[in-house]
């Protein structure tokens, strides 16, 4: 019998390929969305911070259009790495069509992550306030929730006094060695190597210097502490920093794990997210305030209704926010739970402590106990599945470090959620 004729695999072969990337992607694909969601957006701001110009010399970076939709696209994707975005440039089939042809490096979408916290902090107000126009969101109740995530830092790099100084003395060392290497060799091969190796160092000694002064604002915060609970601060070990991630703080997490980690603050309408803050800190109480005045800020007005938790607005912070200079706003959060079994006297004195109190507290206490009360906590669990959702996206542990690098990162979290929550809408 003759032998089967096929067609075997030849790699070795060099071949022209005629690629279409517009034929290769579904049109109801999810980066299509993207693409058409940055294409309504204003990015002049963007552009206006090319350094490359017409008129000049100057090598012309990627459409920050581009950059954008990489990014947004890569959030929803779960892919927090610049050099995983890099990869998938190249490889994958939506990130090719994103890219359009144009060439990208991890270098460059590293830097356009966190080079630009103000615009697109810009971005969320305007694409919200797009949203609010066409109906899509409404300031009516806002709900907010603060999470916690883990920071680029292992708890091995927390160190206390002791341990920051010999850290800062390695730190010096190693500059003024690769400094004195890098004079002393004129190899130009060389010498590109250790001019990298230079400013790494450099910035191990930034890092130092800014752990420096994160251990000393916590000193200060132990010893403002030690004036009213002195018993409770000297029984409490020394305050550590960390010497990769100096603005990280040490963190207790629901599966009762403890590492540096930031505080999250999203503030949510329906299923939008439109106010975001990054914190140190390692609780949410007297959070509810900064974050009216943001929005406020924002969008020129306050919620009529802002539903919490019991941990986020205090006394002082519902009396003032119902009298807001931009309009009044009722604090729905859990009223502290009635001891049962408690003397007709102490009964008395409850009732007189009521009647004493401001009006907003008073009205507070009626709120949460009307029908109404109870359902505006119902509703607050939203937030949950939108931290869940944000989180499974990428946010449970950041890839960048510092406070305003992490900020960045959750706005494009935001972004990425209301595009994808507007188009849910928009074709039901």
């Amino acid at each position: 019998m003759a032998e089967a004729r096929y067609l075997e695999a030849d790699r070795k072969q060099l071949r022209w390929d005629m690629v279409d990337l517009e034929s290769q992607l579904p049109t109801d694909h999810r980066a299509r969305i993207v693409w058409d969601f940055v294409g309504g957006l204003d990015l002049g701001p963007f552009y206006d911070r090319i350094g490359s110009r017409e008129d000049g010399a100057g090598r012309p970076p990627p459409d920050p259009r581009i950059f954008l939709a990489l990014w947004l696209y890569a959030t929803l994707e779960n892919m927090g790495s610049a050099r995983a975005v890099n990869r998938a440039c190249v490889m994958d089939t939506a990130f090719r069509w994103l890219c359009g042809g144009v060439g990208m490096n991890y270098h460059g979408l590293s830097d356009f992550r966190v080079a630009h916290g103000d615009l697109l902090d810009r971005l969320l107000t305007e694409s919200i306030s797009a949203l609010m126009a066409e109906g899509l969101v409404s300031l009516e109740e806002v709900v907010q929730d603060g999470t916690k995530v883990r920071a680029a830092a292992g708890r091995g790099s927390m160190v206390g006094e002791a341990g920051l100084l010999g850290y800062e003395k390695a730190a010096r060392a190693r500059v003024h060695r690769l400094r004195a290497e890098l004079e002393a060799d004129p190899a130009t091969s060389e010498r590109r190597g250790r001019a990298a190796r230079a400013r790494a160092a450099s910035e191990v000694s930034e890092r130092a210097g800014r752990a420096r002064a994160t251990l000393e604002k916590l000193r200060r915060e132990k010893e403002a502490a030690a004036r009213t609970h002195k018993q409770a601060e000297s029984a409490k070990s020394e305050r550590k920093v960390s010497t990769t991630d100096p603005e990280a703080r040490l963190m207790v997490f629901p599966d009762h794990g403890v590492a540096p980690g930031y505080n999250i603050q999203l503030a949510a309408a329906e299923w939008f997210i439109i106010g975001v803050e990054t914190t140190d800190r390692r609780n949410d109480m007297g959070l509810a305030a900064p974050m009216v005045d943001q929005l406020a800020a924002r969008y020129q007005r306050v919620p009529s209704r802002l539903v919490v938790d019991g941990k986020i607005a205090t006394r002082d912070e519902i009396i003032a926010l119902g009298d807001h200079p931009k309009g009044r706003v009722d604090v729905y959060a859990p009223v502290p739970e009635a001891r049962e079994n408690i003397t007709p006297e102490s009964r008395r004195k409850r009732e007189w402590r009521r009647r004493k109190e401001p009006e907003p507290i008073k009205a507070w206490w009626a709120r949460m106990e009307s029908e109404e009360g109870q359902a505006a906590m119902k509703r607050r669990k939203r937030i949950e599945t939108l931290n869940g959702i944000v989180k499974n996206r990428g946010m449970g542990r950041m890839m960048v470090r510092g406070l305003d690098k992490v900020r960045c990162s959750v706005l494009l979290q935001a972004l990425a959620n209301n595009l994808m929550q507007a188009h849910r809408l928009r074709t039901v």
